[in-house]
C-alpha cells in the first residue's frame, strides 16, 4: 500500500508539471534532445554544401559564407542536432573569412581530433553528439584563452537573441544582459 501512495503522489507530481509547463513547451533542452538523424534525413534537410561540410570534412569559402560577418547578438547551433556551440559574446574579427570564437560556449559540445589532411597535424573540432565536422582550432586567437575556433557557417544554424526563448535555448538569454 505505501509503494502504491508513493507512486501515486509521483505521478500526481508529473502530471501536475506538465500540466504547467505543458508538453510541447519545454523551453530547456538536454542532451538527449541533440541526436543525429540518418544519412538519408540529412541528405534530404540540408544543403549539399551543409552535408559535404558536416559529413564528409569540407570547407567552405571564406567570406563566401553565411556568418563570417555576423553581428547580430545570438548563438550558434550544430545545424545537424542542435546542440548549442558558440555564442556571439565569443566571436571576434579574426580576418580569415569565417566565423572565429576565442571559446565555445559549451564546451562538452565540442569534440577536438587531430587531422593530418594537410600532411601536418592540426586539431579539428567536431560537435559532441552529431560528430559533424565544424571546423578547426587553432592557437592564435585574442586573450583570454588565446584560440581560434574558425569555423564553417555550413555547419552552423544561427539563433538570434529575441529568438533563444521560443527555439528552446531560453537559458542563454543572460548572455546578452547588459552589465
Amino acid at each position: 500500500m505505501k509503494k502504491q501512495l508513493i507512486f501515486a503522489a509521483c505521478l500526481l507530481s508529473v502530471f501536475s508539471i506538465y500540466a504547467v509547463v505543458g508538453a510541447d513547451d519545454r523551453t530547456v533542452k538536454t542532451s538527449a534532445d541533440y541526436v543525429k538523424p540518418s544519412d538519408n534525413e540529412l541528405k534530404k534537410r540540408l544543403t549539399p554544401l551543409q552535408y559535404a561540410v558536416t559529413q564528409k570534412d569540407d570547407t567552405e569559402r571564406p567570406f563566401k559564407n553565411e556568418y563570417w560577418d555576423e553581428k547580430r547578438d545570438g548563438i550558434y547551433v550544430d545545424i545537424v542536432s542542435g546542440e548549442p556551440l558558440f555564442s556571439s559574446t565569443h566571436k571576434y574579427k579574426s580576418g580569415t573569412g569565417w566565423p572565429s570564437f576565442y571559446q565555445p560556449l559549451e564546451l562538452a559540445n565540442i569534440r577536438e581530433k587531430t587531422d593530418y589532411l594537410l600532411i601536418y597535424p592540426r586539431t579539428e573540432v567536431r560537435s559532441a553528439n552529431a560528430d559533424s565536422h565544424l571546423g578547426h582550432v587553432f592557437k592564435d586567437g585574442p586573450q583570454p584563452t588565446g584560440l581560434r575556433y574558425c569555423v564553417n557557417s555550413a555547419s552552423m544554424k544561427f539563433i538570434p537573441k529575441e529568438d533563444l526563448e521560443k527555439a528552446g535555448y531560453g537559458k542563454y538569454l543572460g548572455l546578452f544582459e547588459k552589465k
